[in-house]
């Protein structure tokens, strides 16, 4: 059954690398901004870019959405194409102050799948990044895919590596109890064992889902 090859994947990826404390931010809407930034950019970029926003002393929504644009492109250019981005978190900002006044609490009080709905409508939110959202800086039960899930699980034959996104999701919503702790957690063990070794040429005989 999925359903058991599923969690023993997780029992042994947890087994292996423990709680992985993801996704790092102090609060939801910072841990809201890193989502959209970190499209296209490894961490290390988008952590620059959040510290400079701090450092002016402007990671809220209001000081966001009353920023003029260019100043917002040049704080958060060490997250790479920093004008479009900077555009994407305009459009965020616009649907969080004109829809909730700009309170991440207000956010999370609405129903998840009408919220994922909305959010996938703002501008340059797909769904990875309306997921993430929702899962990390809203505590909602929503499993994020991403292309590490893609590929360890493709590789381990459970699912086709270009089977659509609504499928993967669909996968764990059914064979996994529909948890934030858990859905947090393997998302970011995924992006582990990926990283370090289901890379693109892949160390398969260290890897411990061989083991």
């Amino acid at each position: 059954m999925k359903n058991k090859k599923l969690l023993q994947i997780y029992h042994k990826l947890f087994k292996t690398f423990g709680p992985q404390h993801w996704w790092p931010g102090d609060t939801p809407f910072e841990v809201a901004v890193g989502a959209i930034l970190t499209q296209n950019t490894n961490w290390g970029n988008v952590e620059k870019a959040i510290n400079n926003l701090k450092k002016e002393k402007v990671l809220s929504a209001k000081a966001i959405h009353d920023m003029p644009i260019k100043k917002l492109a040049a704080l958060i250019q060490p997250s790479g194409y920093f004008n479009i981005k900077a555009k994407r978190l305009k459009s965020f900002i616009n649907f969080l102050m004109n829809d909730y006044h700009g309170s991440m609490q207000r956010l999370k009080k609405e129903e998840m799948h009408s919220l994922r709905h909305k959010l996938l409508s703002v501008n340059g939110i797909g769904p990875e990044t309306a997921d993430s959202i929702l899962l990390y800086a809203l505590d909602k039960p929503i499993f994020v895919i991403d292309a590490y899930t893609k590929r360890v699980l493709s590789r381990h034959k459970i699912l086709g590596h270009d089977d659509s996104y609504e499928r993967y999701q669909a996968l764990f919503h059914s064979e996994l109890k529909k948890d934030v702790k858990l859905f947090n957690e393997y998302h970011a063990l995924f992006v582990r064992v990926a990283k370090e070794f289901c890379k693109t040429k892949p160390v398969c005989e260290m890897c411990p889902l061989n083991i």
